[in-house]
């Protein structure tokens, strides 16, 4: 079992001043490993006094994931399996004024506090949302490709993907409607209901892990998702989507 990180038990006695604080919510799923290497640089927050908890949505894991929490005094919650409902339903569960939505593995890089602090200290922010910079634990040319071309799709067509994060107040979460109950598509579903104009990039950057792109190809993974993302913006079903996803 891993040691808890520094600070993430402290979370219930850094929670008090008048600063806003943020709920980080991340869906989980067999996410052992994971989590081993993106909780720890969470605990930047016991020097900003930023986190009012770390909410951890699991759709029915069967390896150390609760474990893992618990020891990192993150919350465990139980929810449905699908990314969707469990995002959403993390988000019911959080205290914070601000809700951050990571994937379990994905890793905050230094800085990214401070980029976070300076959001939502703005109040011009309230009614917009935030995305890191993306990157991927992998040096080779297929992945710096990836890296620039995710970054510029954020930027110019307002699409960042939930490797990016999503920082938002809570009141304009909530008058979006929140997460929807799907599967698969549903961070994209969210962004478009922010819109492109109300996105902003963080100066700060998430290290998300390649390893699906290097099992699937650093041509035929990005270029699935793309068109896994045509379909559904032309409206077909989301099962049939997900099993060109997955295959």
């Amino acid at each position: 079992m891993a040691s808890a990180p520094v600070g993430l038990a402290a979370v219930a006695v850094l929670n008090s001043g008048a600063m806003a604080k943020i709920s980080i919510v991340i869906p989980t799923l067999n996410a052992a490993a994971a989590l081993r290497r993106s909780l720890p640089p969470l605990a930047e927050f016991a020097v900003l006094d930023l986190i009012r908890d770390v909410i951890v949505a699991d759709g029915g894991s069967t390896d150390e994931t609760l474990a893992i929490a618990e020891a990192a005094g993150a919350h465990f919650i139980q929810a449905k399996k699908g990314r969707g409902v469990q995002l959403a339903t993390g988000a019911e569960a959080a205290r914070g004024d601000w809700l951050l939505f990571l994937h379990a593995d994905t890793i905050l890089q230094p800085g990214w506090g401070r980029a976070v602090r300076d959001f939502i200290s703005n109040t011009e922010n309230l009614r917009c949302a935030g995305y890191f910079r993306f990157a991927l634990d992998d040096s080779r040319l297929g992945a710096r490709r990836i890296q620039w071309l995710t970054n510029l799709r954020a930027r110019i067509l307002g699409l960042p993907y939930g490797d990016q994060g999503l920082l938002v107040s809570r009141g304009f979460y909530r008058q979006l409607g929140g997460f929807r109950p799907l599967a698969l598509m549903e961070d994209v579903d969210l962004v478009r209901r922010i819109g492109r104009g109300r996105l902003q990039m963080l100066k700060a950057t998430a290290v998300t892990s390649a390893a699906r792109y290097r099992h699937d190809g650093f041509w035929l993974r990005p270029i699935r998702n793309q068109f896994c993302l045509l379909l559904w913006l032309l409206g077909i079903p989301l099962k049939r989507i997900m099993r060109i996803y997955y295959r």
